[in-house]
């Protein structure tokens, strides 16, 4: 009986571990997934007695999301095409999310719960104009009515059924309408706006039917300028275009009268360029100036009065209605570390319904918008919380002094990403400091147990689940011997840089780059790219790693540049530098100093290279590689690519050792009349070709064209480079090259008759693959290209290798003018791609796998050898065993191959692989408004365990055995010498 109980256990602990491998394997195979909605620019709160408190928000990347209040999580959201602009947002009887986008064409209800479309309306009209949403619950023969003015025309939409009841058209061709008013309790609307710039119109609208009761204009002297701000139901004020003189105009009983006030006589000193911010506050308008914000309130018959004035930079929120004809806006205001929020009353400038003061990490930046809501205290007073969206597109809720929470939203629009390692662990490190003591270690192993026999309670799994996030193998701040931890470090539009750990996707620092900051010589800064500056090997114990940021002060290419060097392990900004110079092109070069920083060559937009870092040894060691410095430059517009050299030191109009003219080595001119540039593709730099020969089916061996300055050319038909279908098969045709960038031969040319772009394309060893459209046969399809080096085929001769007249060790030069060989097939793929990468492997020679971003937001691993141009419709044995596929005319497309599962990386933008030190092993980064990383093997991984597995609980289970064996064996002889005295 013993032995059984022992058998019984043994096979029961042994059915335990496959379910707790495929466990554990799932878990490191989908490592991380984060949700974001991108920089709110409208929000809307739901705070009914009756479900959840949630805020609707609309943002810059065109999605339309609803938000916990308590927590600041994404109920659902719903991400609109490109072109699908949100233009406003609101919520219609309590329950439907309205949305008006696309210029004011497409009017949508969402239901507020569950997100799900109720029903949506096209408004199409006469001309485009400026669209205006009117929600206020106007009550029309009992059905509630949405007031719309876009392209030209007013709009009257049941709330039910999205019907439209009436519609009024103003084809006045220079009317630009500014707002749209319904007085309360009033059967009529006002619309109102410019005619010529100069010209005050004013429409009087029966709310019924959209009949016009009457319509009445006054000239004006000047022009507007701007938007007219709203300060009641029948007044409104404007800026003339010198941006000097308030206009006050009031439309009482359909009479237009004006005033107009110098802002010279609201302001001592000079305001500068002002410009009217409007709260929708009933009485009050601001105007902010370059020094100041002045906040004015409307006095009887157009008289104005200067309340206050600040010097702080001030957002103000728009007006909230808190009970009957009493509104409340709020006031937020920088001061140091803090930021101060204050509730007015619209009727009483001098009182305050709230006054906190709250401390704000200064790497979110400025308040840039400011949303309020109300609630009833227990006492029966006014509370107030706030949503305010910062500078670096994070978003805050503010309640009671403190920040309830705070979501990253900037990491939805990352524009470059890069790599850093992690610090080597250093020894002597003692145990105590990095585990739990014995106590907390057993219980931990108790609770793993639990859990693994099944036993745990919803408490004990909790527990489980807080230990593991908290002694993650995969989570620690240090290096790992198979290369999986790892710094992402990313760049987002608003100006910041964030480092994600690839364990958890947790923000390890973020710094907000004050070097392309909005300043008196910098108006207009954005962020270009992010480079790896220093990457210490020799000096990894002793030096951090730092990241390159290169900006400009515009959009143009000849705008100046400015740099900052940020370390990878702390997010300090330690240099930061305003050129002198523009930066059209930034080259990495192979070379560093001794203190391992890489050296760049920025090219500015009159062809100079600048080196950097401006040190006399970058200089040296720049001297010594002067004549293989080699770039080129694509002219998308007018279709002419350039290869260029160094020549000598900048001239005497530019005093600076560390400038250098250029030469123009070759240029190719494309002709404009019948091709367009729309895509070109190069080799990653820090790609490893494992082998440069290919053995084939017959033992023959061929060798791969390795070049580093391969470059892959796409061009198509002028009219083609619109939408797919704006043109016929017989006018479209796309064209792609191959391009030696050294000597500008062009290695390979094909024409894809009937083709049209999008171009999507890898360049990887000696192939290309790239993504199209077929306009005749109706599909997408993907083709590849392999070039093969036909100057290396003596080499095959095994005695030219016995006697040593061979060309292996010989250099090799763009120069010498290679025989080379293509091959290139095509074939049927049914998806149309977002982005396009390719596994990299640091060791081993693994099959390369296409990691594919398709139109679902989802990303496909599709084997390489799939797309290999040898593929013959019936292959030999002898191909086969080489591991080629049968022809077919489409690519297959597994469920399994699915890296991202049932999950979307909404918005999609690109894909980034970086190689691990895990032999066939890549790590995966993909990118849009969602963030998405794993671990990905091409060949399968081999005999190694996942970073979690528990080797306590292994240890427990052998020592339980052999326990468990020997009491089993002494029962058993126990028992056989009692039966033997029987």
């Amino acid at each position: 009986m013993a032995i059984m109980s022992f058998i019984f256990v043994f096979f029961f602990f042994s059915s335990l571990q496959p379910i707790l491998s495929l466990y554990e394997d799932q878990v490191g195979l989908m490592d991380w997934h984060q949700q974001y909605i991108g920089k709110v620019k409208q929000a809307v709160f739901h705070t009914h007695k009756t479900g959840r408190k949630r805020v609707v928000a609309s943002t810059e990347q065109n999605i339309i999301a609803t938000l916990d209040l308590r927590r600041g999580e994404i109920f659902w959201r719903h991400v609109l095409g490109p072109n699908d602009v949100v233009d406003g947002i609101d919520i219609a009887l309590g329950k439907y999310v309205i949305t008006l986008s696309s210029g004011g064409s497409i009017l949508r209800a969402w239901n507020l719960p569950d997100g799900q479309m109720v029903w949506e309306s096209s408004l199409h009209g006469p001309k485009h104009s400026k669209p205006l949403l009117l929600t206020r619950n106007l009550i029309i023969e009992k059905d509630n009515v949405l007031i719309v003015f876009s392209n030209g025309r007013l709009n009257a939409v049941s709330c039910i059924d999205g019907e439209v009841l009436w519609k009024k058209d103003f084809e006045e061709e220079s009317l630009e309408v500014q707002q749209v008013i319904q007085p309360p309790g009033s059967g009529f609307i006002y619309v109102v706006g410019f005619a010529a710039s100069s010209q005050f119109e004013m429409y009087k609208i029966n709310a019924k039917n959209g009949e016009l009761l009457k319509h009445e204009s006054t000239a004006f002297s000047g022009r507007f300028t701007g938007e007219v701000s709203l300060v009641s139901s029948e007044t409104v004020v404007a800026l003339d275009s010198t941006g000097s003189i308030l206009l006050t105009i009031s439309f009482h009983n359909g009479k237009i009268s004006s005033q107009q006030t110098p802002v010279s006589n609201l302001l001592e000193d000079s305001p500068g360029l002002a410009v009217i911010i409007h709260p929708s506050v009933t009485g009050i308008f601001a105007i902010k100036t370059d020094a100041a914000t002045i906040f004015i309130r409307v006095i009887g018959e157009g008289k104005l009065e200067v309340v206050e004035k600040t010097n702080h930079e001030t957002v103000v929120s728009d007006a909230l209605s808190i009970s009957e004809g009493q509104q409340a806006f709020a006031l937020v205001q920088h001061a140091g570390s803090s930021i101060h929020l204050t509730v007015k009353p619209a009727h009483d400038w001098d009182s305050n319904l709230l006054k906190e003061s709250i401390k704000m990490d200064q790497q979110r930046g400025f308040v840039h918008k400011v949303f309020i809501n109300n609630y009833i205290r227990t006492d029966r007073s006014h509370g107030f919380r706030a949503l305010i969206v910062m500078e670096d597109h994070s978003l805050l809720l503010l309640q009671q002094g403190a920040i309830v929470w705070s979501r990253e939203d900037g990491l939805a629009s990352i524009i470059d990403v890069t790599t850093s390692e992690l610090p080597v662990e250093k020894a002597g490190v003692s145990v105590a400091k990095v585990e739990l003591n014995l106590f907390e270690w057993l219980k931990g192993h108790v609770l793993k147990l639990k859990g693994t026999l099944m036993l745990a309670t919803p408490e004990d799994i909790a527990a489980i689940q807080h230990m593991r996030l908290k002694s993650s193998e995969k989570s620690k701040m240090t290096r790992d011997h198979n290369g999986f931890r790892k710094l992402l470090i990313a760049l987002t539009r608003a100006g910041k840089l964030f480092a994600l750990h690839t364990g958890d996707g947790r923000i390890v620092w973020s710094h907000l780059l004050q070097s392309p900051h909005k300043s008196e010589s910098c108006r207009q800064p954005i962020v270009l790219n992010l480079y790896q500056w220093l990457v210490p090997h020799h000096h990894a114990l002793d030096e951090n790693p730092s990241v390159l940021v290169v900006g400009r002060c515009g959009p143009s290419s000849d705008a100046l540049g400015v740099l900052s060097l940020v370390d990878s392990y702390t997010g300090k900004e330690f240099s930061s530098l305003s050129l002198v110079h523009s930066v059209a092109q930034v080259i990495p070069l192979p070379y560093t100093d001794s203190t391992e920083q890489r050296l760049h060559l920025l090219i500015d937009a009159d062809k100079h290279a600048h080196l950097y870092p401006k040190t006399p040894e970058a200089i040296d060691s720049f001297q010594s590689e002067f004549s293989n410095v080699y770039w080129y430059s694509v002219d998308d517009d007018n279709g002419i690519i350039k290869g260029y050299a160094l020549k000598t030191k900048c001239g005497s109009n530019v005093a600076d050792e560390f400038c250098f003219d250029s030469r123009e080595l070759w240029s190719i001119v494309l002709p404009s009349e019948s091709e367009k540039i729309i895509t070109t593709a190069t080799r990653k730099l820090n790609e490893a070709v494992h082998t440069q020969a290919k053995l084939i089916a017959d033992q023959d061996v061929m060798y791969k064209y390795i070049s580093s300055n391969l470059l892959f050319v796409a061009t198509v038909a002028p009219k083609a480079s619109g939408e797919i279908g704006s043109v016929t098969p017989e006018e479209s045709w796309l064209v792609v090259y191959l391009i030696d960038t050294v000597t500008g031969r062009v290695l390979h040319r094909m024409t894809h008759h009937g083709s049209q772009g999008p171009v999507q394309a890898v360049l990887s060893e000696n192939w290309v693959v790239y993504h199209y459209f077929n306009l005749r046969a109706h599909r997408y399809e993907m083709s590849v290209i392999e070039i093969y080096d036909q100057s290396r085929a003596d080499n095959k001769d095994v005695w030219k290798l016995v006697v040593g007249n061979h060309n292996l060790t010989s250099p090799v030069s763009s120069y010498s003018r290679a025989e080379v060989i293509t091959k290139s097939q095509s074939y049927f793929f049914t998806h149309s791609l977002k982005a396009i990468a390719v596994t990299l492997t640091v060791k081993g020679i693994t099959s390369k796998q296409l990691l594919i971003g398709t139109i679902g937001d989802q990303v496909l691993a599709l084997d390489k050898r799939f797309l290999d141009p040898r593929r013959p419709v019936n292959p030999t044995q002898a191909e086969r065993e080489e591991g080629i596929i049968p022809l077919t005319d489409s690519l297959p497309i597994i469920p399994q191959s699915y890296i991202t599962h049932s999950l979307r990386v909404e918005g999609l933008q690109s894909i980034i692989t970086v190689a691990a030190k895990l032999e066939s092993t890549t790590l995966v980064f993909a990118h849009g408004l969602d963030l998405f990383f794993t671990h990905y093997a091409p060949s399968r991984t081999y005999d190694s365990l996942t970073e979690d597995f528990s080797y306590a609980l292994l240890l427990i289970t052998i020592v339980a055995l052999v326990a468990a064996i020997f009491v089993t064996w002494i029962l058993s002889q126990r028992k056989e010498l009692q039966d033997r005295w029987r």
